[in-house]
C-alpha cells in the first residue's frame, strides 16, 4: 500500500515536464512565425528589424558626435574669448604706447617748424626739411597702427557733430598744396561754406588719404580737392593726373597690404594700409565711396557727408588763412600753454615766439599762474592729459575760464576718444590732436584772435 504512490511520482513529474516542453515548443513556433511574419512584410533594400538596429546604431554615433561638437564648440568659444581679451589687450597696449610716443614725436614737430620759420643758410633749410618729413612718416606709420588697431577691436567710436566742410578742408588744402609743390604739382582747391556732419577727425583721415595717395602716384601735372553738391550730401572729391588704375584693381587696392607697386614712390614707406583704413572708417561712418579712374589719365577718390540737421556755431580755423594782415595778428598776442611735458612747453614757446606771439609756458596752473600774475591771456592752449593725481586740461580750463570768462580755449590732447572729443565741444573749447599739426595749429589761433577774446 505505501509503495503505490512512489511509483506513481515520476510518472505525474514527467507528465507536467512534458507539457512544459510542449508549451515551450509550441511558443517557439509561435515567436518563430512571428518573426517570419516580420521580417517577410520588410520593405525593399532591407528588413526592417535590421533597419531598427541599424537606426539605434546610427543613433549612438550621432549622440557620440555630437557630444563631441559641443565641446569642441566650447573650446572654440574659449579660444575666441581669449583671442578678443588679447586683441583688446593689444589695443590698449598701444593706445598706451602711442600716447607715450606721442609725446616726443609732437615735441620733435614743434622744434622742427620753429626752426622752419628761421631765417637759416640753404644748407640747413634742407636739413630741417628732411627732418620735418621723416617725422612726419613717423606720425603717419604710428596713426595707422593704432588706427587700424582700434578699428580691428571696434573700440574706435565716432563723435558726429556738425561742423563747416572749410573747417576741414581749408586746412587740408594749404598743407598738401605745400606737399604737391615739392613734388613739381598743383594743387587746385575748390572751397564750400556747406555744413556737413560727421566725425571731422575720422573725416579728415579719409581725405588725407586720397590726398595722399594722389600727389604720392602723381608723377606731374595736377590734384584736385573740391566739393559737389548731391541731393543727399555733399560729395569730397579727390581728382589726380595720376596714372590711373585698372578695373581688375578697384577693389583690390582696398585690402590691406595691396598697393600699386608699378607706380610706387621708392622713397614711400607706407603700408598699404590707408585705403583699408578709409573702407572701414568710411563704412562706420556710413559715408559711401566712389572711385572713378581712367587708366593714364588719373583717378577720383570721393566720400559723401551728408548735410547737417543744424548749422554749426564753431569759426573755420581757416577763416583768415590767407588774409594779407594774418601775421600781425599773431605778433603780440597772449597765448598761455599748460603742457606736463617740458619738451613739448619748450617746443610750443619756440614756434610761438618764432610767430611774434607773447607766450608763457607752464606744466601746471600753479605754476603758470605763479609766471603771469595779474596778467590776462588771448588764447589758453592745454593739454588734456596733466599730472595723474591732479585734474585734467578740462577742469584746468574751466578753473581759468573762471577767472576770465571770455578766455577762448584749445584742448590739445593724444587721446582721440570720441567722449573726450565731444565734451571739449560741449564746454565750448577747441580741440586738436597730437602729434599737433603746426599749420592748423596756426589757423585755429588766427581764427580766434580774429573772432575776439570774446
Amino acid at each position: 500500500m505505501d509503495l503505490c504512490p512512489a511509483r506513481e511520482a515520476p510518472d505525474q513529474a514527467s507528465a507536467g515536464e512534458r507539457e512544459l516542453l510542449e508549451e515551450n515548443a509550441r511558443l517557439r513556433r509561435i515567436v518563430s512565425a512571428l518573426m517570419e511574419r516580420v521580417e517577410s512584410a520588410g520593405v525593399a533594400g532591407g528588413a526592417p528589424y535590421a533597419a531598427f538596429e541599424h537606426a539605434v546604431l546610427l543613433a549612438e554615433q550621432v549622440r557620440e558626435r555630437t557630444e563631441a561638437l559641443q565641446q569642441t564648440l566650447a573650446e572654440l568659444h574659449a579660444a575666441k574669448a581669449e583671442a578678443e581679451a588679447a586683441n583688446l589687450s593689444k589695443t590698449r597696449f598701444l593706445a598706451a604706447v602711442s600716447h607715450d610716443l606721442l609725446q616726443p614725436l609732437n615735441a620733435a614737430r614743434l622744434f622742427a617748424s620753429a626752426l622752419e620759420d628761421h631765417a637759416l643758410p640753404e644748407a640747413s633749410s634742407r636739413l630741417v626739411g628732411h627732418i620735418g618729413r621723416s617725422l612726419k612718416d613717423v606720425e603717419a606709420l604710428l596713426g595707422t597702427l593704432v588706427d587700424i588697431s582700434r578699428l580691428d577691436a571696434g573700440v574706435l567710436e565716432p563723435d558726429v557733430s556738425p561742423f563747416r566742410a572749410a573747417s576741414l578742408l581749408d586746412v587740408l588744402a594749404e598743407e598738401y598744396r605745400q606737399m604737391a609743390a615739392a613734388r613739381g604739382l598743383v594743387l587746385h582747391y575748390v572751397p564750400s561754406s556747406v555744413t556737413v556732419e560727421s566725425d571731422l577727425a575720422l573725416l579728415a583721415r579719409v581725405v588725407r588719404n586720397f590726398l595722399t595717395n594722389a600727389i604720392r602716384y602723381t608723377e606731374s601735372g595736377h590734384v584736385l580737392l573740391g566739393c559737389r553738391r548731391r541731393p543727399e550730401g555733399l560729395q569730397i572729391l579727390v581728382g589726380d593726373t595720376g596714372p590711373g588704375i585698372p578695373e581688375a584693381l578697384r577693389e583690390e587696392i582696398f585690402l590691406e597690404f595691396r598697393r600699386a607697386e608699378a607706380h610706387r614712390d621708392r622713397q614711400d614707406r607706407g603700408l598699404g594700409l590707408g585705403l583699408a583704413i578709409v573702407d572701414r572708417i568710411s563704412g562706420m561712418l556710413g559715408h559711401p565711396l566712389q572711385l572713378d579712374s581712367r587708366p593714364g589719365r588719373g583717378s577720383a577718390f570721393s566720400v559723401l557727408v551728408p548735410y547737417a540737421s543744424q548749422p554749426s556755431s564753431s569759426p573755420s580755423p581757416a577763416a583768415e588763412a590767407s588774409s594779407p594782415g594774418e601775421a600781425d595778428m599773431l605778433v603780440g598776442a597772449r597765448v598761455w600753454v599748460i603742457d606736463n611735458d617740458p619738451g613739448i612747453c619748450d617746443g610750443m614757446l619756440a614756434l610761438l615766439e618764432g610767430w611774434g606771439c607773447r607766450a608763457r609756458v607752464a606744466t601746471s596752473l600753479a605754476a603758470l599762474e605763479a609766471q603771469a600774475a595779474g596778467e590776462s591771456a588771448d588764447v589758453l592752449l592745454v593739454d588734456y592729459h596733466l599730472d595723474e593725481r591732479g585734474p585734467d586740461g578740462l577742469a584746468v580750463a574751466a578753473c581759468l575760464r573762471e577767472r576770465q570768462p571770455s578766455l577762448p580755449v584749445v584742448v590739445i590732447t593724444a587721446n582721440h576718444d570720441a567722449a573726450i572729443k565731444s565734451r571739449t565741444r560741449e564746454l565750448g573749447f577747441g580741440c586738436l590732436l597730437k602729434p599737433l599739426k603746426p599749420l592748423r595749429l596756426r589757423m585755429q589761433l588766427l581764427a580766434l584772435l580774429d573772432g575776439g577774446s570774446g
